[in-house]
């Protein structure tokens, strides 16, 4: 049956993707984790720094000392909504919801991004 909670499990990979720079297909993550969830779950929360994109870091501006914070509460979010049933996930709105405090939270002024 498709459902709205199969979008959030999309979204959840999707997050997971970006800010890791792997898939869940890579040979690196099937051989040691057996998914892309269980590696970001094996570095969360204190490794998270290690499996972030690096691209990711230098491409937004970060509050000072709040970088590993942010990252943390971005891939938390991806972890919540590709948990494997679909009750556990999160609901879209509290996605949005949570998504824009991050922003407000951690991400530096009007423009955010380095150019």
């Amino acid at each position: 049956m498709i459902s709205t909670q199969g979008d959030v499990y999309s979204y959840g990979i999707l997050l997971l993707e970006i800010f890791t720079n792997l898939r869940p297909t890579d040979d690196y993550v099937l051989k040691e984790h057996t998914s892309l969830h269980n590696y970001v779950t094996s570095a969360l929360p204190n490794a998270v720094m290690e499996i972030v994109n690096p691209y990711i870091l230098s491409e937004y501006k970060v509050k000072q000392s709040k970088t590993e914070e942010c990252m943390n509460s971005v891939l938390g979010i991806g972890m919540a909504c590709s948990k494997e049933s679909p009750s556990d996930r999160m609901s879209i709105t509290n996605v949005v919801n949570l998504l824009c405090k991050i922003r407000t939270a951690y991400l530096v002024g009007e423009e955010t991004r380095n150019t």
